[in-house]
């Protein structure tokens, strides 16, 4: 419950499967997970939050109330052995509430007194404080498909997905980097794991309020090129996809990533499309069929892709559609 959590735009697993984070074993590793606190209450959810927040304000206040029970008798207008009332008599404190009912008249009580005051400054400064930080981050409201496609475009074997911007705003200046990362073995019989820049047909656009089909050409010149459902799955291959840009209404700066395993990529295959104008002019998104994907029609395979289809159709649908 208090593992860090991801952005919502950000939460599929990079590089693994069925994992919200890497599932690693570090060893050697000298900084403790505890040892970044405040990453820890930016990120986990709002429900653990509040649970953790509220938790510590009622366990100081139970520590109090036992100091204070070591002079019991030096709060006024207390109950003799109630302890609920020396719990809400550090609860009147902390809060500075001073209902006035009860008051220390000892100096051991009020020594507790100005130390669990100032206690509870720095309590409710620093939880004020968190709550405003985990309300000030800039997320996003990215939507990605769910597979990625290879298909014919003008000609030429292109790599497609499609993101959408969910906000009924603009993202200003908005980028996309797509990587290729698979498991390759060096010259020297080294096993790695490297990265590849997959270049796009456009990986910038000036204003981003619909939908955008990122395109990368499988020419020779790709770290795509010659690959197959067969090598990707057997190199573990995993394109990693990553959007920046200004959200007009924030003034800041957002980011969104995703991930396509090798099983996430169909060949031969389609978007359908979700683009159309109303009579009005105004257009339109139909977000229904933002994740249906179709078959080629064989005439628009070349005789290369279609060799590609026929080793890859024991492994997928011939079409796939959102439940």
């Amino acid at each position: 419950m208090l593992k860090p959590g991801l952005r919502r735009a950000s939460r599929k697993l990079l590089l693994y499967q069925e994992q919200r984070y890497p599932n690693i074993e570090r060893l050697g590793v000298t900084h403790s997970y505890w040892g970044d606190l405040y990453h820890i209450l930016l990120t986990i959810s709002w429900f653990a939050f509040i649970l953790l927040v509220s938790g510590c304000y009622l366990v100081v206040n139970g520590l109090f109330a036992i100091a204070y029970s070591l002079d019991s008798g030096a709060i006024a207008n207390m109950r003799t052995d109630h302890f609920q009332d020396l719990f809400f008599f550090s609860v009147q404190t902390m809060a500075s509430i001073g209902y006035g009912a009860m008051y220390p008249t000892s100096t051991y009580t009020h020594s507790l007194v100005v130390i669990e005051s100032i206690f509870g400054l720095f309590f409710i400064a620093m939880t004020t404080g968190l709550v405003f930080a985990r309300f000030s981050l800039p997320t996003a409201r990215l939507l990605y498909s769910r597979v990625a496609v290879v298909a014919p475009f003008n000609g030429v074997p292109t790599l497609m997905f499609r993101t959408a911007n969910e906000r009924r705003n603009y993202i200003l200046e908005a980028q996309l980097w797509v990587t290729l990362v698979r498991d390759e073995i060096t010259e020297e019989g080294e096993h790695i794991r490297r990265f590849h820049d997959l270049p796009l047909v456009r990986s910038h656009t000036p204003v981003f309020s619909l939908s955008w089909t990122a395109m990368h050409r499988l020419t020779s010149e790709s770290p795509f090129y010659g690959e197959t459902p067969e090598t990707l799955r057997e190199r573990r291959a995993e394109i990693i996809v990553t959007l920046t840009g200004l959200d007009e209404t924030l003034s800041q700066t957002i980011h969104a990533r995703h991930s396509f395993s090798a099983y996430d990529i169909y060949w031969n295959h389609k978007f359908v499309d979700i683009i159309s104008t109303s009579e009005s002019g105004r257009s339109i998104v139909d977000y229904n069929h933002f994740h249906s994907i179709e078959p080629v029609e064989q005439q628009h395979v070349k005789p290369v892709e279609q060799h590609i289809h026929r080793r890859s159709q024991e492994h997928q649908l011939t079409s796939w559609r959102p439940h």
